[in-house]
Protein backbone atom coordinates (compact mmCIF):
# COMPACT_ATOMS: atom_id res chain seq x y z
CA UNK A 1 0.00 0.00 0.00
CA UNK A 2 1.62 2.92 -1.02
CA UNK A 3 1.99 5.91 1.60
CA UNK A 4 -0.23 9.50 0.45
CA UNK A 5 1.82 12.68 0.05
CA UNK A 6 1.49 14.54 3.24
CA UNK A 7 -1.11 17.34 3.36
CA UNK A 8 -0.14 20.68 3.34
CA UNK A 9 -1.31 23.34 5.77
CA UNK A 10 -2.36 26.52 4.21
CA UNK A 11 -0.09 29.66 5.12
CA UNK A 12 -2.12 31.70 6.93
CA UNK A 13 0.19 34.32 7.58
CA UNK A 14 1.54 34.62 4.20
CA UNK A 15 -2.28 35.21 3.12
CA UNK A 16 -3.37 37.80 5.94
CA UNK A 17 -0.61 39.84 5.03
CA UNK A 18 -1.37 39.85 1.69
CA UNK A 19 -4.72 41.12 2.87
CA UNK A 20 -2.86 43.76 4.82
CA UNK A 21 -0.88 44.97 1.62
CA UNK A 22 -4.08 45.16 -0.42
CA UNK A 23 -1.86 42.57 -2.92
CA UNK A 24 -3.60 40.74 -5.61
CA UNK A 25 -1.90 37.13 -6.12
CA UNK A 26 -0.75 38.35 -9.46
CA UNK A 27 0.25 41.63 -8.29
CA UNK A 28 2.19 40.23 -5.50
CA UNK A 29 4.14 37.43 -8.37
CA UNK A 30 4.72 40.77 -10.54
CA UNK A 31 6.53 42.55 -7.36
CA UNK A 32 8.62 39.41 -6.43
CA UNK A 33 9.66 38.97 -10.44
CA UNK A 34 10.59 42.75 -10.56
CA UNK A 35 12.63 42.64 -7.49
CA UNK A 36 13.92 39.46 -8.22
CA UNK A 37 15.03 41.41 -11.45
CA UNK A 38 17.22 44.20 -9.34
CA UNK A 39 19.45 40.58 -8.46
CA UNK A 40 19.84 39.90 -11.70
CA UNK A 41 17.56 37.06 -11.35
CA UNK A 42 15.08 35.86 -14.27
CA UNK A 43 11.68 34.71 -12.39
CA UNK A 44 8.48 33.76 -13.91
CA UNK A 45 6.41 33.87 -10.98
CA UNK A 46 2.22 34.09 -11.05
CA UNK A 47 -0.49 34.12 -9.80
CA UNK A 48 -1.12 30.53 -9.50
CA UNK A 49 2.11 30.31 -8.04
CA UNK A 50 0.97 32.78 -5.14
CA UNK A 51 -1.91 30.42 -5.12
CA UNK A 52 0.00 27.56 -4.11
CA UNK A 53 2.09 29.29 -1.40
CA UNK A 54 -0.62 29.97 -0.36
CA UNK A 55 -1.97 26.48 0.12
CA UNK A 56 1.40 25.68 1.79
CA UNK A 57 3.79 24.46 -0.89
CA UNK A 58 7.61 26.13 0.12
CA UNK A 59 9.00 28.56 -2.47
CA UNK A 60 12.74 27.39 -3.19
CA UNK A 61 15.95 29.41 -3.10
CA UNK A 62 15.88 32.99 -2.77
CA UNK A 63 12.53 33.92 -3.29
CA UNK A 64 11.25 33.84 0.26
CA UNK A 65 13.73 36.64 1.37
CA UNK A 66 12.65 38.54 -1.88
CA UNK A 67 8.86 38.08 -0.88
CA UNK A 68 9.98 39.02 2.62
CA UNK A 69 11.10 42.35 1.28
CA UNK A 70 8.36 42.83 -0.96
CA UNK A 71 6.49 43.13 2.05
CA UNK A 72 8.78 44.88 3.82
CA UNK A 73 8.94 47.41 1.34
CA UNK A 74 4.88 47.48 1.08
CA UNK A 75 4.11 47.65 5.03
CA UNK A 76 7.03 49.78 5.92
CA UNK A 77 8.30 47.21 8.96
CA UNK A 78 10.76 44.65 8.22
CA UNK A 79 9.50 41.08 7.93
CA UNK A 80 11.31 38.40 7.42
CA UNK A 81 10.49 34.79 5.67
CA UNK A 82 10.09 33.33 8.87
CA UNK A 83 7.11 36.39 9.39
CA UNK A 84 5.48 35.16 6.41
CA UNK A 85 5.16 31.25 7.61
CA UNK A 86 7.95 30.47 4.85
CA UNK A 87 11.13 28.57 4.90
CA UNK A 88 14.24 31.19 5.35
CA UNK A 89 16.54 30.23 2.27
CA UNK A 90 19.82 31.66 1.16
CA UNK A 91 20.23 35.44 2.50
CA UNK A 92 19.98 37.13 -0.92
CA UNK A 93 18.79 40.43 -0.20
CA UNK A 94 19.68 39.94 3.54
CA UNK A 95 22.61 42.83 4.11
CA UNK A 96 21.50 44.57 1.08
CA UNK A 97 18.74 46.76 2.64
CA UNK A 98 19.59 50.45 3.36
CA UNK A 99 18.20 50.84 7.23
CA UNK A 100 15.41 52.94 7.87
CA UNK A 101 16.28 53.87 11.26
CA UNK A 102 19.60 53.36 13.38
CA UNK A 103 17.88 50.76 15.15
CA UNK A 104 17.09 49.35 12.49
CA UNK A 105 20.73 49.34 10.92
CA UNK A 106 22.28 48.05 14.21
CA UNK A 107 19.66 45.02 13.50
CA UNK A 108 20.74 43.99 9.85
CA UNK A 109 24.50 45.11 10.01
CA UNK A 110 24.75 42.76 13.68
CA UNK A 111 22.73 39.96 11.97
CA UNK A 112 25.17 40.14 8.95
CA UNK A 113 28.45 40.03 11.13
CA UNK A 114 27.23 37.34 13.69
CA UNK A 115 26.50 35.13 10.03
CA UNK A 116 29.64 35.70 9.07
CA UNK A 117 31.90 34.97 11.72
CA UNK A 118 30.00 31.21 12.10
CA UNK A 119 30.10 28.82 9.98
CA UNK A 120 27.67 30.24 7.61
CA UNK A 121 29.98 29.04 4.31
CA UNK A 122 27.17 30.20 2.14
CA UNK A 123 27.28 33.44 3.15
CA UNK A 124 31.30 34.08 1.50
CA UNK A 125 29.70 32.55 -1.89
CA UNK A 126 26.73 34.39 -2.38
CA UNK A 127 27.65 36.50 -6.01
CA UNK A 128 27.66 40.19 -6.41
CA UNK A 129 25.30 42.03 -8.01
CA UNK A 130 25.44 45.43 -9.63
CA UNK A 131 21.80 46.22 -9.32
CA UNK A 132 22.26 46.18 -5.67
CA UNK A 133 24.33 49.06 -5.66
CA UNK A 134 21.27 51.41 -6.94
CA UNK A 135 18.99 51.80 -4.01
CA UNK A 136 21.87 52.30 -1.48
CA UNK A 137 23.88 55.07 -3.25
CA UNK A 138 20.18 56.54 -3.98
CA UNK A 139 19.40 56.42 -0.50
CA UNK A 140 22.28 57.66 0.70
CA UNK A 141 22.51 60.96 -1.65
CA UNK A 142 18.67 62.28 -0.99
CA UNK A 143 18.84 60.92 2.49
CA UNK A 144 18.83 63.33 5.27
CA UNK A 145 21.01 62.56 8.69
CA UNK A 146 19.26 60.55 11.37
CA UNK A 147 17.30 63.17 14.03
CA UNK A 148 18.55 61.28 17.10
CA UNK A 149 20.87 58.15 17.58
CA UNK A 150 21.68 58.21 21.21
CA UNK A 151 20.46 55.24 23.14
CA UNK A 152 19.26 54.52 26.92
CA UNK A 153 19.00 58.10 28.34
CA UNK A 154 15.72 59.60 29.56
CA UNK A 155 15.35 63.32 28.07
CA UNK A 156 15.41 66.04 31.10
CA UNK A 157 11.68 66.48 32.83
CA UNK A 158 10.49 69.76 34.32
CA UNK A 159 8.87 68.65 37.87
CA UNK A 160 6.39 70.29 39.46
CA UNK A 161 8.42 72.75 41.14
CA UNK A 162 9.76 74.47 38.02
CA UNK A 163 13.52 72.90 38.25
CA UNK A 164 15.16 70.95 36.21
CA UNK A 165 15.91 67.47 36.65
CA UNK A 166 18.96 65.68 36.36
CA UNK A 167 18.58 62.89 33.69
CA UNK A 168 18.79 59.52 35.33
CA UNK A 169 21.42 57.37 34.59
CA UNK A 170 22.85 54.39 35.56
CA UNK A 171 24.81 54.86 38.53
CA UNK A 172 28.27 52.99 38.25
CA UNK A 173 29.26 49.65 40.45
CA UNK A 174 31.17 49.99 43.12
CA UNK A 175 34.48 49.74 42.89
CA UNK A 176 36.15 46.79 43.30
CA UNK A 177 32.28 44.71 42.96
CA UNK A 178 31.26 41.96 41.23
CA UNK A 179 29.44 43.62 38.35
CA UNK A 180 32.55 46.41 38.37
CA UNK A 181 35.19 43.69 37.57
CA UNK A 182 32.73 41.73 34.91
CA UNK A 183 32.43 45.19 33.30
CA UNK A 184 36.17 45.82 32.62
CA UNK A 185 36.92 42.20 31.26
CA UNK A 186 32.91 41.83 29.33
CA UNK A 187 30.52 43.97 27.71
CA UNK A 188 26.87 43.42 28.23
CA UNK A 189 24.04 45.20 25.92
CA UNK A 190 22.85 48.12 27.80
CA UNK A 191 26.13 49.23 29.12
CA UNK A 192 27.29 52.78 28.77
CA UNK A 193 29.79 53.46 26.00
CA UNK A 194 32.52 55.85 26.75
CA UNK A 195 35.37 58.01 25.12
CA UNK A 196 37.79 55.27 25.39
CA UNK A 197 35.76 52.56 24.10
CA UNK A 198 35.89 54.61 20.60
CA UNK A 199 39.38 54.92 20.84
CA UNK A 200 39.47 51.40 21.57
CA UNK A 201 37.74 50.69 17.77
CA UNK A 202 39.49 52.88 15.90
CA UNK A 203 43.08 51.43 17.33
CA UNK A 204 41.55 47.84 16.41
CA UNK A 205 40.80 49.18 13.10
CA UNK A 206 44.74 50.81 12.82
CA UNK A 207 46.13 47.15 13.52
CA UNK A 208 43.22 45.47 10.91
CA UNK A 209 44.20 47.97 8.35
CA UNK A 210 47.66 47.49 8.80
CA UNK A 211 47.68 44.00 8.55
CA UNK A 212 45.64 44.26 5.61
CA UNK A 213 48.28 46.68 3.78
CA UNK A 214 50.84 43.93 4.46
CA UNK A 215 49.64 40.36 4.39
CA UNK A 216 46.59 40.36 2.57
CA UNK A 217 42.38 40.28 3.91
CA UNK A 218 42.55 36.61 4.40
CA UNK A 219 44.94 36.99 7.36
CA UNK A 220 43.24 38.66 9.90
CA UNK A 221 39.39 38.98 8.56
CA UNK A 222 37.56 36.35 10.49
CA UNK A 223 39.22 37.98 13.77
CA UNK A 224 37.85 41.31 12.50
CA UNK A 225 34.48 40.28 11.92
CA UNK A 226 34.22 38.04 15.61
CA UNK A 227 35.87 41.17 16.91
CA UNK A 228 32.50 43.51 15.38
CA UNK A 229 30.11 41.28 17.01
CA UNK A 230 31.49 40.41 20.32
CA UNK A 231 33.02 43.80 20.68
CA UNK A 232 31.18 46.32 18.52
CA UNK A 233 27.62 44.79 18.66
CA UNK A 234 27.17 45.20 22.38
CA UNK A 235 28.50 49.15 22.08
CA UNK A 236 26.04 49.79 19.62
CA UNK A 237 23.21 48.12 22.14
CA UNK A 238 24.41 49.72 24.93
CA UNK A 239 23.68 53.67 26.24
CA UNK A 240 25.34 56.52 24.70
CA UNK A 241 24.15 60.39 24.56
CA UNK A 242 24.27 61.95 21.13
CA UNK A 243 27.70 62.95 20.61
CA UNK A 244 28.96 59.99 22.14
CA UNK A 245 26.21 58.27 19.58
CA UNK A 246 27.67 59.89 16.53
CA UNK A 247 31.07 58.88 16.90
CA UNK A 248 30.10 55.25 17.82
CA UNK A 249 28.70 54.82 14.75
CA UNK A 250 31.45 56.69 12.80
CA UNK A 251 33.78 54.10 14.42
CA UNK A 252 31.59 51.04 13.79
CA UNK A 253 30.92 52.25 10.24
CA UNK A 254 34.95 52.63 9.77
CA UNK A 255 35.89 48.90 11.15
CA UNK A 256 31.95 47.53 8.86
CA UNK A 257 34.19 48.92 5.85
CA UNK A 258 37.15 47.08 6.36
CA UNK A 259 35.49 44.07 7.09
CA UNK A 260 34.00 44.39 3.51
CA UNK A 261 37.35 45.54 2.34
CA UNK A 262 39.21 42.13 3.53
CA UNK A 263 36.27 40.64 2.32
CA UNK A 264 36.35 41.63 -1.22
CA UNK A 265 40.49 40.71 -1.15
CA UNK A 266 39.29 37.44 -0.85
CA UNK A 267 37.28 37.15 -3.36
CA UNK A 268 34.01 37.35 -1.46
CA UNK A 269 32.11 39.44 -3.69
CA UNK A 270 28.79 39.45 -2.52
CA UNK A 271 28.92 39.42 0.66
CA UNK A 272 31.64 42.48 0.41
CA UNK A 273 29.28 44.35 -1.20
CA UNK A 274 26.99 44.13 1.81
CA UNK A 275 29.58 44.81 4.46
CA UNK A 276 29.39 48.01 2.51
CA UNK A 277 26.05 48.90 2.05
CA UNK A 278 26.03 48.62 5.96
CA UNK A 279 28.94 50.59 6.56
CA UNK A 280 27.07 53.46 4.31
CA UNK A 281 24.27 53.16 6.62
CA UNK A 282 26.08 53.53 9.14
CA UNK A 283 28.08 56.42 8.19
CA UNK A 284 25.08 58.12 8.14
CA UNK A 285 23.86 57.15 11.01
CA UNK A 286 27.20 58.99 11.95
CA UNK A 287 25.95 61.93 10.07
CA UNK A 288 29.79 61.42 8.32
CA UNK A 289 28.94 62.81 4.93
CA UNK A 290 33.02 62.66 4.41
CA UNK A 291 33.25 59.25 5.31
CA UNK A 292 30.03 58.16 3.49
CA UNK A 293 31.88 59.14 0.15
CA UNK A 294 34.68 56.94 0.82
CA UNK A 295 32.62 54.06 1.53
CA UNK A 296 30.78 54.86 -2.04
CA UNK A 297 34.65 55.13 -3.33
CA UNK A 298 35.31 51.75 -2.18
CA UNK A 299 32.12 49.91 -3.71
CA UNK A 300 33.16 51.93 -6.97
CA UNK A 301 36.72 50.06 -6.72
CA UNK A 302 35.15 46.59 -6.26
CA UNK A 303 33.02 47.72 -9.24
CA UNK A 304 36.38 48.56 -11.27
CA UNK A 305 37.90 45.08 -10.08
CA UNK A 306 34.60 43.45 -11.32
CA UNK A 307 34.88 44.60 -14.84
CA UNK A 308 31.33 46.97 -13.94
CA UNK A 309 33.25 50.20 -15.15
CA UNK A 310 29.45 52.03 -16.05
CA UNK A 311 28.41 51.46 -12.21
CA UNK A 312 31.99 52.14 -11.14
CA UNK A 313 31.31 55.40 -12.50
CA UNK A 314 28.50 55.94 -11.27
CA UNK A 315 29.18 55.11 -8.13
CA UNK A 316 31.92 57.99 -7.67
CA UNK A 317 29.93 60.72 -9.60
CA UNK A 318 27.36 59.99 -6.56
CA UNK A 319 30.16 60.18 -3.85
CA UNK A 320 31.04 63.23 -5.41
CA UNK A 321 27.50 64.95 -5.53
CA UNK A 322 26.92 64.12 -2.07
CA UNK A 323 30.46 65.29 -0.81
CA UNK A 324 29.74 68.72 -2.79
CA UNK A 325 32.97 71.11 -2.80
CA UNK A 326 33.28 70.48 0.80
CA UNK A 327 35.92 68.01 2.58
CA UNK A 328 39.66 67.84 2.58
CA UNK A 329 40.83 68.68 -1.19
CA UNK A 330 42.71 64.60 -0.89
CA UNK A 331 39.15 63.30 -0.12
CA UNK A 332 38.19 65.60 -3.65
CA UNK A 333 41.49 63.98 -5.01
CA UNK A 334 40.51 60.12 -4.21
CA UNK A 335 37.03 60.88 -6.14
CA UNK A 336 38.50 61.68 -8.81
CA UNK A 337 41.24 59.37 -9.41
CA UNK A 338 38.51 56.43 -8.82
CA UNK A 339 36.22 58.05 -11.42
CA UNK A 340 39.18 57.71 -13.83
CA UNK A 341 39.69 54.15 -13.44
CA UNK A 342 35.91 53.31 -14.29
CA UNK A 343 36.35 55.67 -17.59
CA UNK A 344 39.96 53.90 -18.25
CA UNK A 345 37.82 50.23 -18.00
CA UNK A 346 35.60 51.61 -20.29
CA UNK A 347 38.03 52.84 -22.57
CA UNK A 348 36.87 56.17 -22.37
CA UNK A 349 39.90 57.92 -23.15
CA UNK A 350 38.90 61.97 -22.93
CA UNK A 351 36.61 61.08 -19.41
CA UNK A 352 39.85 59.52 -17.94
CA UNK A 353 42.41 62.06 -18.54
CA UNK A 354 39.96 65.10 -17.46
CA UNK A 355 39.17 62.73 -14.28
CA UNK A 356 43.01 62.04 -13.68
CA UNK A 357 43.91 65.98 -14.16
CA UNK A 358 40.81 66.73 -11.56
CA UNK A 359 42.51 64.10 -9.14
CA UNK A 360 45.71 65.39 -9.30
CA UNK A 361 45.07 69.40 -8.77
CA UNK A 362 43.00 68.74 -6.01
CA UNK A 363 45.89 66.79 -4.21
CA UNK A 364 48.07 69.55 -5.46
CA UNK A 365 45.74 72.00 -3.73
CA UNK A 366 45.86 69.78 0.02
CA UNK A 367 49.13 70.43 0.57
CA UNK A 368 48.16 73.35 1.83
CA UNK A 369 47.55 72.25 5.24
CA UNK A 370 44.45 70.48 5.37
CA UNK A 371 43.16 68.39 7.83
CA UNK A 372 43.19 65.05 6.22
CA UNK A 373 41.15 62.25 7.58
CA UNK A 374 43.22 58.91 9.15
CA UNK A 375 41.68 56.78 6.35
CA UNK A 376 42.51 59.01 3.27
CA UNK A 377 46.71 59.27 4.65
CA UNK A 378 47.28 56.86 2.58
CA UNK A 379 46.10 58.66 -1.01
CA UNK A 380 49.45 60.67 -1.64
CA UNK A 381 51.61 60.88 -4.36
CA UNK A 382 52.43 57.65 -4.36
CA UNK A 383 48.73 56.46 -4.66
CA UNK A 384 47.91 59.14 -7.53
CA UNK A 385 50.51 57.79 -9.15
CA UNK A 386 49.62 53.69 -8.73
CA UNK A 387 46.03 55.16 -10.79
CA UNK A 388 47.64 57.03 -13.16
CA UNK A 389 49.12 54.00 -13.60
CA UNK A 390 46.54 51.63 -13.82
CA UNK A 391 44.40 53.93 -16.10
CA UNK A 392 47.17 53.88 -18.52
CA UNK A 393 47.64 50.57 -18.77
CA UNK A 394 43.66 49.89 -18.98
CA UNK A 395 43.70 52.33 -21.89
CA UNK A 396 46.98 50.53 -23.30
CA UNK A 397 48.81 53.61 -22.95
CA UNK A 398 52.35 51.53 -21.79
CA UNK A 399 55.01 54.10 -21.93
CA UNK A 400 52.79 56.12 -19.60
CA UNK A 401 51.88 53.59 -17.30
CA UNK A 402 55.45 52.35 -16.73
CA UNK A 403 56.33 55.75 -16.05
CA UNK A 404 53.48 56.46 -13.45
CA UNK A 405 53.91 52.79 -11.81
CA UNK A 406 57.84 53.15 -11.21
CA UNK A 407 57.32 56.41 -9.59
CA UNK A 408 54.55 55.02 -7.42
CA UNK A 409 56.74 52.12 -6.63
CA UNK A 410 59.92 54.77 -5.74
CA UNK A 411 57.53 56.68 -3.21
CA UNK A 412 55.34 54.12 -1.85
CA UNK A 413 56.40 52.75 1.78
CA UNK A 414 57.30 49.06 2.14
CA UNK A 415 53.89 48.60 4.55
CA UNK A 416 51.92 49.15 1.62
CA UNK A 417 52.78 45.44 0.23
CA UNK A 418 50.06 43.96 -1.38
CA UNK A 419 49.56 47.91 -3.30
CA UNK A 420 53.34 47.28 -4.46
CA UNK A 421 52.73 44.16 -5.56
CA UNK A 422 49.91 45.37 -7.35
CA UNK A 423 51.75 48.25 -9.17
CA UNK A 424 54.51 46.25 -9.65
CA UNK A 425 52.42 43.81 -12.04
CA UNK A 426 50.99 47.11 -13.62
CA UNK A 427 54.65 47.98 -14.65
CA UNK A 428 55.05 44.42 -15.91
CA UNK A 429 51.97 44.09 -18.10
CA UNK A 430 53.69 47.46 -19.27
CA UNK A 431 57.27 46.63 -20.47
CA UNK A 432 55.26 43.53 -21.31
CA UNK A 433 52.93 46.41 -24.28
CA UNK A 434 56.33 47.92 -24.97
CA UNK A 435 57.94 44.61 -26.53
CA UNK A 436 60.58 44.39 -23.17
CA UNK A 437 59.72 40.58 -22.12
CA UNK A 438 62.97 40.27 -19.96
CA UNK A 439 61.95 42.89 -17.93
CA UNK A 440 57.95 42.08 -18.09
CA UNK A 441 58.55 38.46 -16.94
CA UNK A 442 61.14 39.58 -14.10
CA UNK A 443 58.92 41.98 -12.67
CA UNK A 444 56.34 38.90 -13.21
CA UNK A 445 58.18 37.04 -11.08
CA UNK A 446 58.96 39.04 -8.39
CA UNK A 447 55.17 40.11 -8.19
CA UNK A 448 54.10 36.19 -7.88
CA UNK A 449 56.82 35.43 -5.30
CA UNK A 450 55.01 38.11 -3.60
CA UNK A 451 51.80 36.89 -4.00
CA UNK A 452 52.64 33.57 -2.74
CA UNK A 453 53.08 34.77 0.75
CA UNK A 454 50.00 36.96 1.04
CA UNK A 455 46.79 36.12 1.63
CA UNK A 456 44.45 37.67 -1.17
CA UNK A 457 42.74 36.51 -4.30
CA UNK A 458 43.24 39.90 -5.54
CA UNK A 459 46.98 39.23 -5.86
CA UNK A 460 46.88 35.67 -7.41
CA UNK A 461 44.47 37.55 -10.00
CA UNK A 462 46.96 40.42 -11.03
CA UNK A 463 49.62 37.49 -11.56
CA UNK A 464 46.91 35.23 -13.40
CA UNK A 465 46.09 38.72 -15.70
CA UNK A 466 49.70 39.16 -16.14
CA UNK A 467 50.04 35.27 -17.65
CA UNK A 468 47.35 35.22 -19.37
CA UNK A 469 49.47 38.58 -21.32
CA UNK A 470 52.13 36.03 -21.91
CA UNK A 471 50.20 33.51 -23.40
CA UNK A 472 51.38 35.28 -27.18
CA UNK A 473 54.89 34.53 -26.08
CA UNK A 474 54.32 31.30 -24.51
CA UNK A 475 57.30 29.61 -26.06
CA UNK A 476 60.19 32.09 -26.07
CA UNK A 477 62.79 31.48 -23.18
CA UNK A 478 61.95 34.39 -20.79
CA UNK A 479 58.50 32.71 -20.56
CA UNK A 480 59.48 29.69 -19.66
CA UNK A 481 61.95 30.85 -17.69
CA UNK A 482 59.12 32.41 -15.53
CA UNK A 483 57.22 29.41 -15.50
CA UNK A 484 59.91 27.98 -13.81
CA UNK A 485 60.56 30.75 -11.05
CA UNK A 486 56.33 30.14 -10.49
CA UNK A 487 56.40 26.74 -10.44
CA UNK A 488 59.45 26.38 -8.02
CA UNK A 489 57.20 28.68 -5.36
CA UNK A 490 54.22 25.90 -4.96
Amino acid sequence: MTERPAQRTPNRQLAALIAEAGFSNAGLARRVDQLGLEHGLDLRYDKTSVTRWLRGQQPRGTTPALIAEVFTRRLGRRLSAQDLGLDACAPVYAGLEFAATPEEAVDIVSGLWRKDSGSHAELRKIAFTPAGLVVPSRDWLIGRADDRVARGEQPARIPAQGRPAVPKLTAPPEQGGPASRRGRTERGPGQRVSGGDIAALRSVGELFRALDHAYGGGHARQALVRYLEHEAEPMLRGAYGEQTGRHLFAAAADLTRLAGWTSYDIGAHGLAQRYFVQALRLAQAAGDRVYGSYVLITMSRQAVYLGHGREAVQLARVAQQGLGSGGPQVVQALLHAVEARGHGVLGEVRACTASLVRAERALEASRTGDEVPHWARYFDEAQLADEFGHCHRDLQQFRAAAQHAERSLQLRAPGYARSRLFCRVVLASARLGLGELDQACLLGAEAAGQAAEMRSARAVEYVRDFEKRLEPYKDAAPVRGYRDKVAALS
